[in-house]
């Protein structure tokens, strides 16, 4: 870590973009000091948790151990940063990967390629790749599948990536199982009534980094951003309320869970880099078990095909799917009256800090500048 802390320290470029291009290299190869949840220490804590906020009945219907069980920590530095090590029981990532890849990807969600590609190209991503996907080889030089060009997708209010907000009139329903998981998740860390009502699903391979950005649009800023990750690990870059304030690095990996409130909800952060899990296996180990067949009574996890699987195993040996949920709204608050003056029909712009081989998508002074 010294190179990195070094490079924080270094003028010119503010600190934080300083340390993004560190990690975002290729040959970057000075991660000793990357945190990892995994063997905590230094200026990681245990955090405690508000186990009586949900019952285990509630925490296995989402596909969670019991909250008692779960190892979470907070930074020193960082009040109101909750990391949660995978607490989901055995088989359960599999529903939510699966959610990501085949259902929540179908209308009425919106996808950057509705931006580029005809209505009737995007009704059925999975159904249009599942077959490309399961004959994939290892070759760079096969076509992309659909659901491989995806790069996100958004849930409940959507999100606008040119005015930067969301509005009343552009709102679909937001999942009811992905719902009712994040309000376990944010009642275990102290936020009971936690409204799921906007998601960003981000969909990222090994070329792939977000950047620099702090998520703000939100109305409400007293209630935590969610954030879950399933796949193959990445680094993750967490920041100050300034840029100049140097990040501090740390890993995520399938089944990770990072939750920002308080001071920490509006930090700047980004993800530079996607690496391989580190058992250097196809797919983590916490993946390869599946579904209990004696689900409990209420579950909102589904059981689905092993053909189902084996399309989501071979898009993850490349990939990770991180989803983070927000609420917009505090209760009882409104909308202000411009929001509702966007323009009918208007599609949100290509996402402006997801990036690929290092090149912006669009809106390239939001990647990490």
């Amino acid at each position: 870590m010294a190179a990195a802390a070094a490079l924080g320290r270094e003028g010119g470029e503010d600190a934080f973009r300083r340390l993004f291009r560190f990690y975002r290299r290729r040959d970057a190869s000075e991660l000793r000091g990357v945190l990892d949840f995994s063997a905590p220490g230094g200026q990681v804590f245990r955090s405690h948790l508000s186990i009586s906020s949900v019952s285990d009945q509630d925490a296995s219907r989402a596909g969670l151990q019991p909250v008692s069980r779960w190892k979470a920590y907070g930074l020193n530095g960082y009040p109101g940063f909750i990391f949660i090590r995978n607490p989901f029981l055995p088989g359960c990532q599999r529903h939510w990967v699966k959610q990501c890849l085949k259902l929540y990807t179908q209308k009425p969600n919106v996808c950057n390629l509705d931006l580029h590609m005809a209505p009737e190209k995007t009704i059925d991503l999975w159904g249009q790749s599942k077959e490309q996907l399961r004959r994939k080889g290892s070759s760079k030089c096969e076509p992309r599948s659909l659901l491989e060009k995806l790069r996100w997708v958004t849930l409940g209010y959507h999100y606008n990536w040119d005015t930067k907000k969301y509005t009343p009139n552009h709102h679909t329903p937001f999942p009811s199982d992905l719902a009712f998981l994040s309000e376990q998740v944010a009642a275990a860390c102290g936020f009971q009534g936690f409204q799921a009502q906007a998601g960003i699903l981000n969909y990222y391979h090994f070329d792939s980094s977000l950047g620099i950005h702090v998520d703000e649009s939100e109305l409400d800023h007293s209630r935590p951003l969610l954030s879950f990750s399933f796949g193959q690990s990445s680094i993750f870059l967490l920041g100050g309320l300034k840029r100049e304030e140097a990040p501090t690095a740390m890993f995520m990996h399938s089944g990770d869970i990072m939750v920002m409130s308080g001071f920490s909800r509006l930090l700047h952060h980004a993800v530079p880099r996607v690496l391989p899990n580190p058992e250097g296996t196809a797919l983590p180990s916490c993946l390869d078990q599946a579904l209990p067949s004696d689900l409990p009574a209420g579950s909102v996890i589904e059981q689905s095909s092993e053909e189902d699987w084996q399309v989501c195993a071979k898009y993850l040996q490349s990939s990770r799917i991180n989803m983070t949920i927000r609420q917009v709204l505090a209760e009882g608050q409104n909308f202000p009256e411009e929001s509702g003056t966007e323009i009918k029909g208007q599609a949100p712009s290509e996402d402006g800090y997801h990036q690929e081989n290092g090149r912006a998508k669009r809106h390239k002074a939001n990647t990490d500048s």
